[in-house]
């Protein structure tokens, strides 16, 4: 255990130990991100859908087990590297969402089918495919697959419904792999301003998705999920109908850009933070934060201060370590070692900048949680 660490964890069920912890720290409101949680569920009540939240954002095992429980059939994971973390940290039902490419990756997800109660892989290219047809069969082990149908987005996917009944026919020859469905997820579409426009946009890819699902059932290939969607177009998804199952993944944190996106059509609320302190007062316009480059996935808006008195300056990247925080108008009172929280301006990768969530309720820090599958980017 670090200093910090140390430092950190002796503070746990203190008053007011939120506003003393070591900085930059990454804060996780619990009655925000429980509200989310309960929230997604309220959406979807009624609806002939099933929730497979993403873990890419979260990358933690807690997270992942309060929406198991909270009624969602498991997890997405982007990359097999987070699905091992996650499996070893006991999460059973889980997707990984980026296509099975090469015989090390085959491999890996051979074995961890073995240790998983419920593993589903994707894949979008015969060589893909057949490097995970001999990893089952020398491992001797079962693995669902989905095949990856690319809606518009051009990153993964087949795109045509002949490409995706080549790889049905090879998956049906297979006796170690089932065809489950497709997956089609739309990136572009989740940062569009404007309910109508996300609307518009779904409806388009989602019509690309259905005629490949019809042309697989049509050729005797079973297609029982269909599996997509994200934060942003949550609403469009629900409306469209063409989902079986939903993989959200920043609802639960509700970064700037969601922020912005979704305005005042969002019924999520930010749950995620990151907490710094100021260092210098010096400047006449401004203070420093003792967090910068390291501290914040830079892809997005800027970091955001939240509270009474920080909630409308700007703030811009000072460098690696610091950031520089307009003064509130009039302000001169700020000393160093003042706390300033921050809206994060695109969670995920923000989130794999660090170890551990400290997860606070109120002004109380009530844990301290690691982050199993931070920076497993294979």
């Amino acid at each position: 255990m670090s200093p910090t660490e140390a430092q950190a964890r002796a503070l746990i069920g203190e008053p007011r130990s939120r506003w003393r912890l070591p900085t930059p720290a990454l804060i996780l409101d619990l009655d925000r991100l429980e509200a989310n949680i309960r929230q997604l569920g309220k959406l979807t009540a009624g609806h002939p859908v099933q929730l497979r939240p993403h873990a890419k954002s979260h990358k933690s095992s807690l997270i992942a087990a309060a929406q198991i429980a909270a009624g969602a059939v498991g997890i997405c994971c982007a990359k097999l590297g987070e699905a091992e973390a996650l499996a070893a940290a006991g999460i059973g039902d889980i997707l990984v969402t980026s296509p099975i490419a090469s015989d090390d990756v085959a491999w890996r997800a051979a074995a961890l089918a073995h240790d998983c109660r419920a593993l589903a892989v994707v894949v979008d290219h015969e060589i893909g495919l057949t490097a995970l047809i001999a990893a089952a069969e020398a491992q001797g082990v079962a693995i669902d697959v989905l095949i990856d149908v690319d809606v518009g987005l051009g990153r993964t996917g087949v795109s045509s419904a002949a490409a995706a009944l080549a790889l049905a026919r090879v998956i049906a020859q297979s006796p170690m792999l089932r065809l489950r469905g497709v997956q089609g997820y739309g990136g572009h579409w989740q940062h569009l301003r404007g309910a109508d426009a996300r609307l518009d946009a779904v409806r388009a890819g989602m019509d690309r998705l259905t005629d490949i699902v019809f042309a697989l059932r049509l050729a005797g290939h079973p297609c029982p999920v269909i599996s997509g969607g994200g934060t942003g177009t949550l609403a469009a998804d629900l409306a469209i109908g063409v989902l079986t199952e939903l993989q959200p993944g920043s609802y639960i944190f509700m970064d700037a850009q969601y922020t912005d996106a979704l305005a005042a059509d969002s019924v999520f609320s930010t749950s995620l933070f990151v907490q710094a302190q100021v260092v210098s007062v010096n400047a006449p316009a401004w203070v420093t934060v003792d967090a910068g480059l390291k501290a914040f996935a830079a892809d997005g808006p800027m970091p955001r201060a939240v509270g009474p008195l920080f909630g409308d300056t700007s703030y811009l990247f000072f460098g690696d370590e610091h950031g520089m925080v307009s003064r509130p108008q009039g302000d001169f009172s700020t000393r160093p070692g003042e706390r300033i929280e921050f809206v994060t301006p695109h969670c995920d990768p923000t989130v794999d900048r660090y170890d551990f969530f400290h997860i606070v309720r109120g002004d109380t820090l009530v844990a301290i949680e690691p982050i199993d599958a931070a920076r497993r980017s294979q």
